[in-house]
């Protein structure tokens, strides 16, 4: 059994190797990671005056608005969803390590 679980062990650390250092993987997280974070720009909230104010102050703040969503939010974005579906992908992972831990548990 502790041989058994030791190959468990063994090959959930070479599948995690895996996930973060082939190539195949990290460009399919890529272009999972880019979907989901377009669709998040999607969904940019917009700021509504209660009072209007003037009109330099309204360009001024919309000039940073589009600064903000253009410029500063895209890699941010993509870096977080690129961080969240690699951990999704490691935590699909692990849950198949405890399956089988659990499985092989259950023979003896």
């Amino acid at each position: 059994m502790r041989k058994k679980l030791k190959q468990i062990l063994h090959d959930y650390k070479v599948n995690a190797y895996k996930l973060s250092h082939s190539s195949d993987p990290v460009e399919n997280l890529t272009k999972e990671a880019l979907d989901i974070s377009s669709d998040v720009l999607k969904n940019a909230y917009t700021y509504h005056f209660h009072k209007l104010p003037d009109a330099s102050r309204v360009e001024i703040i919309n000039m940073i608005n589009n600064y903000t969503l253009e410029a500063i939010l895209p890699p941010i974005v993509e870096k977080i969803m690129h961080r969240i579906v690699v951990l999704e992908k490691e935590h699909e992972n692990l849950l198949q390590m405890i399956t089988k831990i659990v499985e092989v548990l259950d023979e003896e």
